[in-house]
């Protein structure tokens, strides 16, 4: 578990808990908003670890009793909500794991803290439960929701927390941390930079891959052979980027970051400002027969492809109109 010192970005989130820390104005509810791997839950589990930190300054400080079983995650007063239905958190999940569990008094901290991970599936039963519940808490009762979209959740909840929105990492910041963290070469971490768009699990995510190059190299050959492959041939490519590991979602953000890179290098004819640097002569090429409005269609068939796979549309045919749309503008 990382002190707030250790966390990358987030200073003024950090510096909100750190005061409400000093001060003692702890809320009973807080809602942590971000997408996924943007640290909102790094940063809730080490502010649930402050909370309960036996030191009177620096907390939490990472030695004492309490933040070692919170690092451990095996402290009786740091509770985490779990979920067996994957889509939803129901109502049952709520009362059995916080509202019942929260009138029993700590056993050895001076709080006791809910993590509700996820919480943008909570029910609309289990908000109005859990509701009831931040309106009238007890003295000790400290409740942390994190959500990839805070506006799912009802008004009501959302008006009874203190918001705190994760924003975006800076480059060098992140570009940094893989460098001296996961020892990536600085031509990789430049590419897992962009892509990443300040977001350092999606950083790391792509950085820790022992299949890096494989899929740096998957992309390329999509890329560059898109106009002479059958449509059944590229999606069932597509399909096999599960391989290495990273989310379809991940790799369509990989094809849009070359996209970027060609609409960049045909405005300013800049070298040094791309990411794939190293496929220069492929973009020059690709650039001379395709026109501004012909990749921001592509751009933006990306952006549609990604909203349908996460609202489950079939795959076959996202990706078969996504590659229609490439094929027409930039092998037409």
């Amino acid at each position: 578990m990382a002190g707030f010192e250790h966390i990358i970005g987030h200073k003024q989130v950090i510096h909100h808990l750190r005061g409400a820390l000093e001060t003692g104005k702890i809320s009973h509810a807080y809602l942590f908003a971000g997408e996924k791997g943007s640290g909102k839950r790094t940063v809730a589990e080490a502010f649930a670890a402050a909370l309960q930190c036996e030191n009177s300054q620096d907390r939490p400080c990472g030695v004492c009793h309490s933040c070692r079983q919170a690092a451990g995650g095996n402290h009786p007063d740091i509770i985490t909500v779990t979920h067996e239905k994957p889509a939803s958190i129901g109502v049952e999940d709520i009362r059995e794991q916080l509202v019942g569990d929260m009138q029993i008094r700590p056993y050895n901290g001076r709080y006791k803290v809910y993590l509700v991970p996820e919480a943008e599936k909570l029910t609309v039963q289990a908000q109005n439960a859990l509701l009831k519940t931040i309106e009238e808490p007890p003295s000790y009762a400290v409740v942390l929701l994190l959500t990839d979209n805070e506006q799912i959740l009802l008004d009501t909840i959302r008006s009874r927390c203190v918001l705190l929105q994760m924003k975006p990492v800076p480059d060098e910041q992140v570009k940094e941390y893989l460098m001296e963290h996961i020892q990536v070469p600085d031509y990789q971490a430049d590419i897992c930079v962009a892509f990443a768009q300040g977001n350092i699990g999606k950083a790391v995510r792509l950085a820790s891959s022992e299949d890096f190059n494989l899929i740096k190299a998957s992309a390329m050959h999509l890329i560059r052979n898109a106009g002479v492959m059958e449509i059944s041939e590229i999606i069932e490519a597509v399909k096999g980027v599960q391989d290495f590991k990273i989310s379809i979602q991940d790799y369509l953000d990989i094809l849009a970051l070359w996209y970027r890179d060609m609409v960049y290098f045909k405005a300013t004819r800049d070298f040094d400002g791309l990411v794939f640097k190293d496929q220069i002569r492929g973009i020059r090429e690709t650039v001379k027969v395709c026109s501004y409005e012909g990749v921001e269609e592509v751009m933006k068939a990306i952006e549609t492809a990604k909203r349908r796979l996460a609202a489950n549309v079939n795959f076959d045919l996202t990706i078969e109109l996504l590659f229609l749309v490439i094929k027409e503008n930039i092998h037409g």
